[in-house]
């Protein structure tokens, strides 16, 4: 009777752990992820399995080619044992609250990486109620991973992030909030968004990275016309998404008349003949971007989207190492 006595009762909620939100973290984390995803993309063999032993939860809820294969495999390489999860797999679809399987969770894995159908709260509730590290792999407001993967590109293309001039054009999409989180812990970096009228990345959002990457002389403008952006901006990257983001659908029936001046195609890239293209993939030729520009001499999306498996390394190992 003791013993039971001591075993009931409900677990403690504990901090947040993880990776949730690269605004969340500190410059030396975000600088060291970026770096180690650069390096690990130049031998994968670098480093001394730091998931062996460890059970790590991967939870998709919807689609994913990259991001599900780059954890899955990037924590096979690390030495981890994967445990995976489908959209229909957990019984958070029976009813279960996030807070009780975020208990279950966190009783038998180590660590885990999710892309839910909800909201980043939902995540933060996993880690709390678990007691767990969360990676958050795709949540309705940030893609972080995806921003550790596009700033370690731009990295390994001119030697290092700091002073990079970049033209993100499209949805003000989780991915674009990544890179501005992301962009504002480096210095003397420009990032102009170039996106169609009510599209744009979230006040909340683009106001809290500005405020932090003005502390480093780094600066986030967002126009909503391409007219709007001068011909010697001297941008380095022109980076576009596609304009249906996974899991969203938009309202207004009309929606790709507003989208149509912001594809990316010969022109365009014309206008800053010595930059790079990036694209977080999957792509949609001939409506975000041209086929000719996605596949050119300039494209860097598929170096990019080999990156994704070493920033996934890259996270797992910085988050087993917090743990």
């Amino acid at each position: 009777m003791l013993m039971m006595k001591s075993l009931g009762g409900s677990p403690p909620v504990s901090p947040e752990r993880g990776v949730l939100s690269l605004g969340d973290l500190s410059q030396s984390s975000v600088h060291r992820l970026v770096q180690r995803s650069a390096d690990l993309y130049q031998n994968l063999d670098d480093h001394d399995r730091p998931l062996r032993g460890k059970a790590v939860g991967i939870l998709f809820a919807k689609t994913s080619t990259r991001t599900r294969t780059a954890f899955t495999v990037g924590c096979i390489r690390l030495g981890g044992s994967p445990v995976t999860y489908g959209p229909n797999d957990l019984q958070t679809n029976t009813g279960e609250s996030i807070a009780d399987t975020g208990r279950m969770l966190g009783c038998m894995l180590d660590l885990l990486v999710a892309r839910t159908a909800g909201p980043l709260d939902d995540l933060r509730a996993m880690s709390r109620h678990g007691g767990l590290p969360v990676i958050n792999a795709m949540a309705a407001e940030e893609h972080p991973t995806q921003g550790i993967c596009d700033l370690a590109t731009v990295k390994m293309a001119r030697g290092e992030v700091d002073g990079v001039r970049i033209l993100y054009v499209g949805e003000g999409n989780n991915t674009a909030s990544a890179l501005a989180e992301g962009i504002s812990h480096f210095s003397g970096c420009h990032v102009t968004f170039a996106t169609p009228e009510g599209y744009g990345v979230p006040a909340a959002t683009m106001e809290a990275a500005a405020k932090r990457a003005a502390t480093r002389h780094t600066t986030l403008t967002e126009v909503h016309s391409m007219d709007a952006i001068p011909d010697d901006a001297g941008f380095d990257f022109v980076y576009t998404t596609r304009w249906q983001t996974t899991g969203t659908s938009k309202p207004d029936p009309a929606w790709r008349e507003k989208f149509l001046p912001f594809s990316v195609d010969d022109a365009l890239m014309a206008r800053w003949p010595h930059a790079w293209f990036l694209h977080d993939l999957p792509a949609h030729r001939g409506e975000e971007v041209s086929g000719s520009v996605l596949d050119g001499d300039r494209s860097l999306a598929w170096a990019q989207a080999r990156m994704k498996l070493t920033s996934a390394m890259s996270t797992l190992e910085w988050t087993a190492q917090q743990s």
